[in-house]
């Protein structure tokens, strides 16, 4: 076998596009813990306890997504499920921040839909061969 030749299978895209939007996802919350952190520990919250204990749930909360993009961009079959589990979290989080209003409305309709553009790359027959997940037909 040459150098130039690849066994391994061409990742999909539709793969790799739910991994980058995983990854963004896992990203954003990761910003958002921190910002709760660092408002907590030099903020005025109502308690400081409860703003850094906030905060820090959050961080622990992103590491859901963000290993799912290491598994997805590996094509590990265990990766689909806490990357679905992040999308199926996002929608409600995306209709509380539409029923917030203001401001927030924008924001919470972009992670509506990311959520259910993620989910829907994340079951595309495609991405479920890549990943070996055998299909109920």
């Amino acid at each position: 076998m040459s150098a130039t030749q690849n066994t391994t299978p061409a990742r999909p895209r539709r793969l790799t596009a739910a991994a980058v939007l995983t990854a963004a996802e896992g990203l954003a919350i990761a910003v958002a813990g921190l910002y709760m952190v660092g408002l907590g520990a030099f903020g005025h919250p109502a308690s400081t306890q409860q703003a850094l204990f906030g905060g820090v749930t959050v961080l622990v909360m992103s590491a859901l997504p963000l290993v799912a993009v290491r598994g997805l961009l590996t094509a590990r079959r265990w990766s689909r499920g806490p990357a679905v589990a992040t999308q199926l979290i996002a929608l409600p989080v995306g209709y509380t921040m539409i029923e917030t209003g203001g401001g927030w409305t924008p924001a919470g309709v972009a992670v509506m839909a990311v959520a259910v553009l993620t989910a829907f790359l994340l079951v595309h027959p495609a991405t479920t061969d890549a990943l070996g997940i055998r299909r109920v037909n």
